[in-house]
């Protein structure tokens, strides 16, 4: 082969090399297990390896070579969250609960993923049930972040962006129920992709906790790679109705109006995140658009207020459906579910108004506006084993106070792109996020590509992916 390291490129790149004979799905997946091997054990990013990982690159190598790929992913190595099914492996979901069940079918994102010609070559570490902003659970220990492995990744798909960070695999697929694909990817210098609710259809894979909130995103380090896996992954599917007429909405406009939002009332954020955030909309600005600094039209307080519950009664609910739980779910999830328990069916209706009125407005809004741009994060990261910082800019937080920027986008069922912005002088990453009108995810996926323009020459590898190469 001409070449003889794969790891350093992106997935659209291996996908053309193997069309041309430049390389060898064979080889790139060797040297993915072999990095898992070497670099793996000190990020604790894998649960689990697919055991028949290198059949699956002969497999592909075959029909390259027959020129009768399966699709445009044909040979290309991926890591996938372990909270999604996958057919002959678990999905732990990071609980006893679930640890010791084989998945018997793909769940149709994944599937849509293998038919397209994808290599799964194993999951990824996530928090119990995914509901945290760390990655770490008793099951498979903590996940560290390739860039200082004192410090987390984020969560709640901390394995999959510390796999792709690491160069261990050119892309990962996490799930975003609160900002579960854009953190991550804003504290290992990744792109990530929210889609809008339905763009990616769901079916066949373990119970939602976080009513329609939680969606499919792919964790990449290039926007093309982003665009690639989108189009494998959006478009309709009768299995699941919020899926069906949802088209693209473009919107396409060379002058975008941008708001925006660097603090959320009087939230704290690190002053690290703002500077690299200002330098990331004039960026934006020098593309020719028009962005322009102000507060959210629209009041978070009600969603905020309710948020929690959410998610107590989406392990209430569970625990009463799934054999098991209640004996092996870790204490805190089995006191949450207890609240949920003690939720009233009128409380929870009176919750479910305020999303509904919550959309409307953000709705409202985006005709005003094209994107609303804001820090991804509102703290930089902290101790790996810690569940959340106690403290931003020296002020006490609680729980969510690192994740009070995307929350909400969930909420609404819009879009949203994370893309790194200028490191902090340490060298550890920092990311905003893009936010559209819904179904704009091509919109979104043409403003990063323009963006990661003015970035080139700006790639870097922590320290631990390169290693001895």
């Amino acid at each position: 082969m001409a070449v003889t390291v794969l790891w350093q490129h992106d997935a659209s790149w291996l996908a053309d090399a193997y069309r041309r004979g430049m390389a060898d799905p064979v080889e790139a997946v060797r040297e993915c297990l072999d990095r898992i091997h070497r670099i793996g054990p000190a990020l604790n990013a894998f649960t689990a390896l697919a055991e028949d990982a290198e059949a699956q690159a002969a497999e592909s190598s075959e029909r390259l070579n027959a020129k009768a790929p399966r699709g445009p992913l044909e040979g290309v190595p991926i890591a996938v969250k372990d909270s999604l099914c996958v057919s002959g492996m678990p999905a732990a979901w990071g609980s006893k609960v679930f640890a010791t069940e084989v998945c018997e079918k793909d769940e149709l994102p994944v599937k849509r993923l293998r038919d397209a010609g994808a290599i799964i070559i194993g999951k990824t570490n996530t928090p119990e049930f995914a509901l945290e902003g760390y990655t770490a659970n008793a099951l498979f220990g903590v996940t560290r972040n390739p860039w200082d492995l004192n410090l987390t990744p984020g969560g709640s798909s901390g394995g999959s962006v510390a796999a792709v960070a690491a160069g261990l695999v050119p892309v990962a697929i996490g799930t975003d129920g609160g900002g579960s694909i854009r953190r991550p990817a804003a504290y290992t210098g990744l792109y990530g992709l929210k889609p809008t609710i339905g763009r990616v259809p769901r079916s066949g894979g373990l119970p939602q906790l976080l009513l329609d909130f939680e969606v499919f995103g792919p964790l990449a380090r290039t926007v093309r790679d982003l665009k690639l896996f989108y189009s494998v992954l959006g478009g309709p599917d009768r299995s699941d109705p919020r899926s069906r007429g949802v088209g693209e909405n473009q919107k396409a406009s060379k002058t975008l109006k941008i708001l925006y939002v660097d603090r959320f009332g009087d939230e704290p954020c690190d002053p690290l995140i703002l500077q690299s955030c200002r330098k990331a909309a004039d960026r934006l600005a020098n593309l020719g658009h028009h962005v322009e600094p102000g507060v959210l039209p629209f009041d978070l307080a009600a969603i905020n207020a309710f948020w929690s519950t959410i998610a107590q009664v989406g392990l209430a609910h569970m625990r009463r459906g799934v054999s098991g739980m209640r004996e092996r779910a870790s204490p805190q999830y089995q006191a949450m579910a207890d609240l949920g328990d003690a939720v009233t069916a009128a409380d929870f209706l009176g919750g479910l108004e305020i999303i509904n009125a919550l959309r409307a407005a953000i709705s409202l809004a985006f005709a005003d506006w094209n994107l609303i741009m804001t820090p991804a994060c509102a703290a930089m990261p902290w101790a790996a084993e810690n569940p959340f910082p106690e403290e931003i800019d020296h002020r006490a937080v609680g729980p969510r106070g690192h994740a009070i920027y995307t929350g909400w986008v969930n909420a609404s069922g819009h879009p949203g792109i994370a893309l790194p912005a200028d490191p902090a002088p340490d060298g550890l990453p920092i990311g905003f996020q893009l936010i559209g009108d819904l179904a704009t995810e091509g919109l979104l996926l043409e403003i990063a590509a323009a963006y990661e323009e003015t970035r080139k020459g700006d790639v870097r590898w922590p320290d631990i992916a390169l290693g001895d190469e």
